[in-house]
């Protein structure tokens, strides 16, 4: 069973753009939605009047006033006059919301060739009004001065962990391995923002360079705030494109309770909810994936990816990269383009990123990054404290 099999139809990504992440002062939350649109538009082998619908994912919630950027793809061609435009909005999973939007519309037989746009500009804001934006996305926090921030909302995950699993001694050097490796992943990658090896010694260790945010979480244990966008066009069939099509096998959503009262703070049950709809579409288990993009806005909401998506058992996701298996020569390679920790993470733009480095993996076409010819890979974004969940599973044509 596989999508294609419920629903009679290809899904497949069949181009796509990506901007370059960090503070992008020369750069508009327009002029990085026509780069990435264009981009797509001309990777994918079709003219912008072919394309039959128009989503944009952005989460903005204050951080700059145009709110309403639905027609900026627009911009990209005259031919794209009066074609239908949205923007989604689902937090920091926006752009994966925008990606299934435009897969049901696919699904749904009302557009044939769909444009899916992430985008976010966050830089030009001041460190409390992204911190302010951010926290509208949590129940328990929204409105509320904080001086952590959402960091600190993760550093509370953390420490519900620790406690559970007995972990409060080893649980700094585990999240120091995850943001070490990402780190090291991020090198490779031309379009992230923190492209330096920093080692498991300067991850692992508080100091001047490295302070601690809120406990156990320190700045290398956080992504960095960014600017960018990614783009995908979503067609039915192939489009005779720059690069081979890469099909959408299996999608899932899930969304928890938002408040965090009627949460188990460690289990992520949405999520992993979201990961068993995704491989039951699919008709794939874990072990047929060849890598995944998961969603690390903070190094502890990885190790709980681990033991959401079912790599390990509850409690242990630190024999993931304690024994090697989500490094790039691992059997599950997480985050090779240095997930959101290095790569940066511009909240409405990360899941259609994700979706990009995934098809450029499976079209062999990631540059520095490329692994030896993977055939499946996984998506997963998530919005607030494991409230809305994407995952896709996509595979190589």
């Amino acid at each position: 069973m596989s999508l294609k099999d419920q629903f009679g139809k290809d899904v497949l990504i069949t181009g796509w753009g990506h901007s370059r992440f960090g503070k992008l002062t020369d750069d508009t939350l327009e002029s990085l939605i026509v780069q990435v649109a264009s981009e797509a538009i001309s990777n994918a082998g079709v003219e912008p009047g072919q394309i039959d619908e128009v989503y944009v994912g952005q989460f903005n919630a204050g951080m700059m006033p145009l709110a309403f950027p639905s027609s900026l793809a627009l911009q990209v061609s005259p031919d794209l006059a009066n074609v239908p435009a949205t923007r989604v909005e689902n937090a920091c999973a926006s752009g994966s919301a925008a990606f299934q939007q435009g897969t049901k519309s696919l699904l749904a037989g009302t557009a044939k060739t769909v444009l899916v746009i992430g985008a976010e500009k966050m830089t030009q804001a001041g460190a409390d009004v992204v911190g302010a934006a951010l926290l509208g996305a949590d129940y328990d926090m929204a409105g509320k001065q904080s001086t952590t921030g959402f960091t600190g909302l993760f550093a509370e995950v953390a420490k519900h962990y620790a406690k559970r699993y007995a972990a409060a001694g080893a649980l700094g050097d585990v999240l120091g391995s995850i943001a070490a490796k990402n780190h090291r992943n991020g090198v490779d990658n031309p379009y992230a923002q923190l492209r330096k090896d920093l080692g498991e010694e300067f991850c692992r260790t508080v100091s001047d360079k490295n302070p601690m945010v809120a406990d156990p979480l320190r700045r290398t244990d956080c992504s960095p705030v960014s600017d960018g966008a990614a783009a995908v066009v979503l067609s039915t069939s192939p489009t005779g494109g720059a690069t081979a099509p890469v099909r959408l096998a299996g999608f899932g959503q899930a969304n928890d309770f938002f408040p965090a009262a009627r949460r188990d703070p460690t289990a992520f049950e949405a999520t992993r909810m979201s990961w068993q709809r995704a491989l039951a579409m699919a008709g794939v288990g874990l072990e047929d994936l060849d890598l995944a993009e998961v969603h690390d806005c903070f190094t502890i909401a990885e190790l709980l990816m681990y033991e959401a998506m079912g790599l390990t058992a509850p409690g242990q996701g630190a024999r993931a990269i304690e024994e090697g298996w989500v490094y790039k020569d691992g059997k599950l390679p997480v985050n090779v383009s240095g997930g959101l920790k290095a790569k940066g993470h511009p909240v409405g733009a990360t899941g259609v990123s994700q979706h990009v480095l995934a098809a450029m993996q499976l079209t062999g076409t990631a540059g520095d990054m490329q692994l030896a010819a993977p055939r499946r890979a996984a998506v997963q974004n998530m919005g607030g404290v494991g409230i809305a969940n994407y995952v896709s599973i996509l595979e190589a044509v």
